[in-house]
């Protein structure tokens, strides 16, 4: 087991080394926070990727075959715990309070991060194999496969005058990006435009910031 995790870090590693060769690794705009990332956010542009909120670790996730990930059974695979469904729900609210348009929401085919994406109650989801926790990616062409699709999906404008909503996984995004996120948090990317493949990271925020926004800005024009 040590050895294969050992091997994973080196082939995420390399991964980095080739996306930073090949100059596609994100770039560092200025980070906004407060009311300019509010003031931003409403003006839409955005993909807003979020890992799964808060899940019982007293479960484990059993994946023998590709889609094993889908069962919503708790025996077979790791959920929501009760904290991880209300986190999502006040995640959800904060960001209607704060009136982020968002006009796409995406999940991955894991039940964790499906429920939460239902749970946010921000728009219709659509869950996509393009958004996949790396523990699974021997199943869906491999890491580098599986990061690539993601930064496609990153790098996607949304349609005008909205935002786009990616509930994934923290080990994506780390790969992905280089943002480290706990349950519920994640990262805010704009597309850049004219540059295929390539965004910005505009934000990082832990899962309580929405709310800690919404209370300060929800009520501002």
């Amino acid at each position: 087991m040590i050895s294969q995790r050992f091997d994973r870090v080196l082939r995420l590693g390399f991964t980095a080394l080739i996306l930073v060769a090949i100059g596609v690794l994100p770039t560092q705009a200025q980070e906004l926070s407060g009311l300019a990332l509010v003031e931003a956010l409403r003006g839409g542009g955005f993909n807003i990727y979020l890992r799964h909120t808060a899940t019982s670790w007293d479960q484990d996730d059993n994946v023998t075959a590709a889609g094993d990930w889908r069962s919503c059974d708790a025996q077979r695979m790791r959920q929501l715990s009760a904290e991880g469904r209300d986190m999502a729900k006040r995640i959800g609210a904060a960001m209607g309070a704060l009136r982020i348009p968002v006009t796409k929401v995406l999940s991955s085919e894991y039940c964790r991060a499906a429920e939460t994406a239902r749970l946010l109650d921000i728009g219709q989801v659509t869950q996509t194999s393009d958004i996949v926790n790396l523990r699974s990616a021997s199943y869906a062409g491999g890491d580098e496969a599986a990061v690539q699709r993601a930064r496609r999906v990153l790098a996607q404008p949304p349609a005008a005058g909205g935002n786009a909503v990616i509930v994934g996984h923290g080990n994506l995004i780390s790969a992905a990006a280089g943002v480290t996120a706990g349950e519920g948090g994640g990262a805010i990317f704009r597309p850049v435009s004219g540059s295929e493949g390539r965004f910005d990271i505009v934000a990082r925020l832990d899962a309580d910031d929405w709310e800690k926004l919404a209370a300060e800005f929800a009520d501002t024009e």
